[in-house]
């Protein structure tokens, strides 16, 4: 196994582990974390962002990843199976092969798309997307912050732009500026933004806060299931809760809906869906389509609203962030859906999705099936969504999102 990217600044030998036999069966599987638990021998203490390889108990290569001595996920991994020579060839191949795997997925009316998804692109950790000429690039842990500059270089290289920004998550914000300088909605090349970048997904303009936003500024995962409920919109009144920027909005109006309603808890949600509204003033229908905005909690709302519809999307942030509350998370899926569904018109569709990872796709189908028989209204399932081409989901924790479409008697 030879490791000769970036160059060695040390004599250290290389950083060597064996791990619990279960582990090994796991990392045989093509899971990408090992946790520090599993570890039950090392050669030496290891630095945060070297190259750690991992053997089995013949003293067989494993795995190779990235070391974090500070997490409980202890190495990222990189590669399993048979030894491969890890420079800077290796990494500008990945990088071919990942974005290799967008090719034809988009049209120039799509400027808005994930470029990297993290472990199940083989770059795990990172996200990458791209909101026209600026690209983003976040960070989930800190195994990269050593190797930025590389890995900046290779996407000049290879998917060049006008911008680039770096995010990152809360948990190495500390680090990242104490250690290499880096700030959350550092700009590491381009001009600074003062403003939202603007981007198209399927001819639609919409704005992303590249540098302050959610996540890197907006919620690309969505953008099959806005085209969905653009092709069932025709005719109806369309309830969007949890509405956030207006996207299903947007799409719904488009479509054709008879008026569109966005319900946020959030103003300064509702501001950018009246902003991203503005942007379209030049499309007909969306001019055309009476639109509501209401701030309000989603749940008390339906609780004490009157009013009917005849399209409901339920779209919203995750209810369970960790496993602790995943059974909360399940008995609130089923309230809102219970809720939706008694908002709806005779032949109205619900649109419930979720975006909580410790929810699974079985549990969430179920719950709002079990809602949907409760209310005692004939209904017939039409369809269930899982992740977006380019958000792949390759190891069970990386599935996260999910929709269920019903038709309601």
């Amino acid at each position: 196994m030879k490791i000769t990217w970036p160059a060695s600044k040390s004599a250290l030998p290389r950083l060597r582990l064996r791990v619990t036999a279960t582990a090994e069966s796991i990392l045989r599987s093509g899971h990408p974390w090992l946790f520090a638990d599993s570890i039950h021998e090392l050669n030496r203490p290891g630095k945060l962002g070297e190259l750690a390889v991992i053997y089995d108990r013949k003293d067989k290569f494993l795995a190779v990843g990235l070391f974090d001595p500070d997490s409980p996920i202890r190495v990222r991994v990189l590669h399993a199976g048979k030894p491969q020579t890890i420079d800077r060839a290796w990494w500008r191949m990945r990088l071919e092969q990942t974005l290799a795997t967008r090719k034809g997925l988009f049209d120039d009316r799509t400027t808005g798309y994930r470029c990297i998804n993290g472990e199940s692109d083989g770059w795990p950790g990172l996200v990458m997307d791209r909101y026209g000429n600026t690209l983003v690039v976040k960070l989930y842990t800190a195994v990269w912050l050593p190797r930025l500059e590389e890995i900046v270089g290779l996407i000049n290289e290879l998917q060049p732009s006008e911008r680039l920004v770096l995010r990152l998550s809360r948990n190495i914000q500390k680090v990242a500026e104490a250690d290499f300088k880096k700030v959350d909605g550092q700009i590491l090349q381009g001009e600074s933004l003062n403003q939202p970048v603007i981007f198209l997904e399927s001819g639609l303009r919409f704005e992303a806060d590249a540098v302050r936003g959610q996540k890197t500024g907006f919620f690309l995962d969505q953008r099959e299931n806005r085209r969905k409920v653009e092709s069932l919109a025709q005719g109806r009144a369309v309830l969007n809760a949890f509405s956030f920027s207006g996207g299903f909005s947007l799409y719904a109006a488009r479509g054709g809906a008879k008026s569109v309603t966005d319900l946020d808890i959030s103003a300064h949600a509702l501001a950018s869906a009246e902003r991203n509204y503005k942007l379209n003033e030049a499309m007909p229908a969306v001019v055309r389509c009476p639109h509501e905005m209401v701030q309000a909690d989603t749940f008390e709302w339906l609780e004490r609203n009157k009013k009917k519809f005849d399209l409901i999307i339920l779209d919203p942030p995750s209810l369970a962030k960790r496993e602790a509350e995943r059974a909360g998370a399940i008995s609130a899926y089923g309230k809102l859906a219970s809720l939706g569904i008694q908002a709806l018109n005779r032949g109205g569709i619900l649109v419930a999705a979720s975006c909580s990872a410790h929810v699974t796709a079985e549990e969430f189908f179920e719950v709002v099936r079990q809602s949907a028989m409760k209310s005692g209204r004939n209904f017939t399932e039409l369809e269930t969504t899982r992740h977006a081409p380019d958000h792949p989901a390759k190891f069970k924790e990386a599935e996260y999102l999910k929709a269920i479409y019903l038709a309601v008697a």
